[in-house]
């Protein structure tokens, strides 16, 4: 579910690496408003047996955001700030990451349990929230909405296509798409080793300057690499399994770099039919994975004038 390809233990490490360096990173201007970081607030909520931190910004009904893998809630800082006028805006650590609790077996990384830190988190902010959720995020949103439909009035997702649609590219894949998501089938069946978060992800966003790098380096020192990798060990079959699910009872607004290779457009065929409300689909031809970052003008103004249409 990104475009890192980093396969084996030490081969998988230094590819990695490689690929982290070569991912394409935030188009966005210079936004000082953008920068987050010191205005935010910091909660922590208890989910079972472990904390689950998340920061809020702005005033308004809540919005919720769930990065993904490999990231933190400062992905959301360009969204954050082009909603706190009329929203709260929420974004959370998923567990493993930054601030959030970080448990060391495979099984606590298991949907069920994530979703349990949404709902934590949920019922702090007051419900019913609009859901975003990116790449992982993406894939725990729309479980989520599924499972917990009075809680979630709105939903956004960005690039990570509905389960059904992302198993449909998986069992039909051609080659090069079975290539582009070996990287997932290689980091699920991997096995935990307690390797450090490898230094390529810590410096993964220098070109950003040192002061966006800097809260990337200072996040990523202090998360689980295995606990990221978890997610794939603990649920990438189920995700990549597809079945039956119940359709989705709310408005739906949806984004997609057409560019991305790990999460193929192929799988946004039928999207339509898996909705029972209005379903909006915004493609952005020249951007891949990233594209709350790569495209962050269109996705925050996109998102607040959509969000601001169903109030």
């Amino acid at each position: 579910m990104t475009l890192i390809k980093a396969p084996g233990r030490a081969p998988r490490c230094a590819a990695l690496l490689l690929a982290l360096v070569l991912v394409p990173l935030a188009a966005a201007g210079d936004d000082s408003n953008a920068d987050v970081w010191d205005r935010v607030e910091h909660h922590t909520v208890k989910s079972g047996e472990i904390d689950i931190h998340y920061v809020t910004l702005g005033e308004g009904k809540p919005v919720l955001f769930l990065h993904g893998f490999p990231d933190l809630w400062y992905s959301w800082r360009h969204q954050m700030a082009a909603l706190e006028g009329e929203f709260r805006t929420a974004a959370m650590d998923l567990r493993g990451y930054n601030r959030s609790g970080q448990p060391k077996r495979v099984e606590d990384y298991r949907m069920p349990l994530i979703l349990g830190d949404v709902a934590a988190v949920i019922e702090d902010l007051g419900a019913p929230i609009t859901l975003v959720g990116h790449d992982w995020g993406g894939a725990i949103a729309w479980r989520f909405a599924m499972t917990h439909p009075e809680k979630i009035e709105r939903l956004v997702i960005l690039n990570l296509t509905h389960p059904k649609g992302y198993a449909n590219v998986i069992a039909n894949a051609t080659e090069a798409q079975r290539q582009n998501t070996q990287y997932a089938r290689n980091f699920a069946t991997s096995k935990p080793d307690g390797s450090p978060v490898p230094e390529g992800l810590l410096n993964r966003y220098a070109s950003e300057g040192e002061k966006v790098a800097g809260h990337y380096r200072e996040a990523f020192a202090r998360s689980y690499w295995d606990g990221m990798l978890n997610y794939y060990r603990a649920n990438y079959g189920q995700v990549a399994g597809g079945g039956e699910m119940p359709n989705l009872r709310m408005p739906v607004l949806q984004f997609h770099g057409l560019k991305d290779t790990a999460v193929d457009k192929d799988g946004l065929k039928n999207t339509w039919d898996w909705i029972d409300r209005d379903y909006t689909l915004v493609t952005v031809p020249s951007v891949g994975h990233w594209v709350q970052l790569e495209a962050a003008d269109l996705v925050s103004s996109t998102m607040r004038a959509w969000l601001l249409a169903r109030e």
